[in-house]
């Protein structure tokens, strides 16, 4: 049974009989892996608490048939206590590996993992509104996957914007001229902050009001239901508002400033 060792977050899990659990991982190295974390669920479990969702982990592996078993953990970060403690904060994280294991159920990359762990370290010590954080990750995960949005040109005829509507099914902004059927407005404020979004520019997305948030949002959320098949039920409970900046810089390469 050959053994392995990889850097993971917890995206989710589940009851395996009277003590088990299954949980579904993101590695750096190893993509999705779902692997059976045994007698986790008694009380004496010494890593049963390391096994929640938004943890990552040090793990080794033995490789099973269907499933792997997980059989040693270590904390790399605990960032499940501050996101659990902040509504807010898990509804975005909960979208996050959502989308997550949706991206990767076939294939992922290293970049994954690091947009992901970078997102809830950034959640869990506050560093941004949780809707923007959210939305940055989506937009990025989103390019990594091969669908990365334009909202600097037209993406039909490459006409430099900033243009007034998107195309969620042609993946950008479109001007005038090439604009047919239903295209979202956009207005020159959300393309801004859409596209500080995706560049991870905090000093033009924490700045942004109340209202250019939510329509960036919803710009955003449309567009990951778009691409991602049969959609993001997390969505749907994510709490959007504004906290204000409550951290100092990031301390995370994928979501600095």
């Amino acid at each position: 049974m050959p053994l392995y060792r990889d850097e993971a977050v917890v995206l989710r899990t589940h009851k395996l009989g009277e003590a088990d659990r299954i949980v579904t991982l993101l590695s750096r190295y190893n993509g999705q892996i779902r692997a059976v974390a045994k007698g986790v669920r008694r009380t004496a479990s010494k890593f049963g608490a390391r096994l929640e969702p938004f943890m990552v982990v040090d793990a080794q592996f033995f490789e099973g048939k269907s499933l792997d078993i997980v059989n040693q953990v270590e904390t790399i970060g605990a960032y499940g206590a501050e996101i659990i403690a902040d509504y807010a904060a898990f509804t975005a994280a909960s979208a996050m590996v959502e989308t997550a294991e949706k991206l990767t159920s076939e294939e992922s990359s290293p970049q994954q993992y690091i947009l992901l762990v970078g997102a809830l370290r950034s959640l869990s010590l506050g560093e941004h509104e949780p809707s923007l954080t959210l939305d940055s990750y989506l937009l990025r995960a989103l390019s990594l996957a091969g669908w990365a949005p334009n909202f600097a040109s037209c993406v039909r005829c490459a006409k430099p914007g900033p243009h007034s509507a998107v195309a969620m099914q042609l993946g950008g902004t479109i001007c005038e001229d090439c604009r047919q059927g239903s295209a979202a407005v956009l207005g020159a404020a959300t393309a801004q902050l859409l596209g500080a979004l995706l560049a991870g520019d905090w000093d033009v997305a924490d700045t942004a009001d109340e209202s250019t948030r939510a329509a960036a949002s919803g710009i955003v959320s449309a567009y990951s239901q778009w691409h991602i098949e049969r959609g993001l039920k997390s969505l749907e409970h994510v709490e959007r508002g504004n906290r204000g900046n409550l951290a100092g810089p990031l301390r995370t390469r994928c979501f600095a400033g």
